[in-house]
């Protein structure tokens, strides 16, 4: 049977994160080793993104597109896709020769299909928050005889939180710092920045969605292309056009640039349906495809520099913006941001000794032992939560199939 050994003595525990994104191009797992209390309390043992197939991706993105889906259909999604994630558990512990058996848990963050937080439904009516995310746990644990902390997310909201970001107290385990601020920037499909405050200080962290990440990056690549990419590999399409200011600004005006934190957004926001708006703005102006593009790179990378020049510097010193995420890998839009930050250096998590591949699966593998451990996984501070809480539930394996 698998043990919950998180309960008993000791204090180095394995765990395996696994994370499906925005993005909606597969899951990443990360097995980690944690020694809580130890000075470096987490190191990464082994790392595999496993790509979705194409019939996979396309029902997720069905899902989280807010197309209509009869129950039974969502259901079945949910079930498949926890297969999917168990399957790629295994085959990271495969890949790394480590035993199920030796796991304390997997925390799987799943995939989020709908998210909805409190806010308002227009006239001053309050709007109630809701989250989902699939990927069932009953089915991982199944799969690999291990416990499941999944649902991470719902505990947040039912507080009044966004449910998001969830990875501030991550953030500031790895990337705290005595003297300097950090901006984390994790620029997945929807980037999310955490502003970090020099340990030295009593600034407070603040953590948020910035807008888009390469959602719209993506999904232009993959309309340019008649589905052949799925992003825009190494910026090329975007370094074949030149940025039109005009379609630019326009971009920048969108609303929730200038709604104040805690607040989050996603594919409901800054997915197919305003990619359309954009293509036929475009359209009307004449921009090439290279040049909307280039304007759409440039739209991500400004938007970052404005939310930290909007939020963060005012609240205290951002000595440092940490890259992160599958933006990282974009060249022409780590260019673009770099211009955008102006004197704020730019720097990839690698050169603090993170993987930031790994670091959304290694996030949700320490939120797991945080909840085993009873302690709160949010920062109310970022998400807007009432109350500091421990986030995720727990779902036991059946006797006998770890060993």
């Amino acid at each position: 049977m698998s043990r919950i050994s998180l309960a008993l003595s000791g204090s180095r525990h394995y765990a395996l994160g696994l994370m499906s994104g925005t993005s909606h191009d597969g899951i990443s797992a990360a097995l980690v080793r944690i020694d809580g209390g130890a000075p470096q309390p987490v190191k990464l043992l082994g790392f595999r993104t496993y790509p979705y197939s194409g019939a996979l991706r396309g029902a997720l993105l069905r899902a989280s597109s807010g197309a209509a889906l009869e129950a039974v259909e969502l259901a079945q999604l949910n079930f498949r896709l926890g297969a999917r994630l168990g399957r790629a558990a295994l085959a990271l512990l495969r890949a790394v020769a480590f035993p199920a058996r030796r796991l304390s848990f997997i925390g799987s963050h799943g995939h989020t299909v709908a998210h909805q937080p409190p806010g308002s439904a227009g006239r001053g009516r309050p709007l109630a928050g809701a989250t989902l995310q699939i990927g069932e746990p009953a089915v991982i644990a199944a799969m690999t005889g291990v416990a499941v902390v999944a649902d991470f997310r719902p505990m947040d909201v039912a507080l009044g939180g966004q449910g998001a970001p969830l990875v501030p107290a991550v953030h500031r385990m790895l990337f705290g710092d005595a003297r300097r601020g950090r901006v984390v920037q994790n620029i997945g499909g929807i980037a999310n920045a955490t502003y970090l405050p020099p340990r030295t200080t009593p600034a407070p962290m603040v953590a948020f969605d910035t807008g888009p990440g390469v959602m719209l990056i993506d999904a232009l690549a993959a309309r340019l292309t008649n589905g052949k990419q799925r992003m825009d590999r190494d910026g090329r399409l975007a370094a074949r056009g030149r940025v039109v200011p005009a379609l630019l600004e326009w971009l920048m005006r969108h609303p929730y640039l200038r709604k104040k934190p805690p607040k989050t957004t996603g594919r409901e926001t800054f997915g197919a349906a305003y990619l359309e708006r954009v293509v036929a703005r475009a359209r009307r102006d004449a921009v090439s495809d290279y040049d909307l593009a280039a304007t759409l790179t440039a739209f991500s990378a400004a938007s970052i520099a404005d939310a930290v020049r909007r939020f963060i510097i005012a609240r205290g010193p951002a000595d440092e913006v940490v890259v992160t995420g599958g933006g990282a890998r974009n060249p022409t839009l780590m260019r673009m941001l770099k211009a955008e930050l102006g004197d704020i250096p730019l720097i990839r998590a690698a050169l603090l000794g993170v993987d930031g591949d790994a670091l959304e699966a290694v996030a949700f593998a320490i939120l797991g032992y945080l909840a085993l451990r009873g302690l709160p996984g949010n920062v109310p501070a970022a998400t807007g939560a009432r109350l500091p809480a421990v986030l995720g539930k727990l779902t036991l394996p059946p006797s006998g199939l770890a060993d």
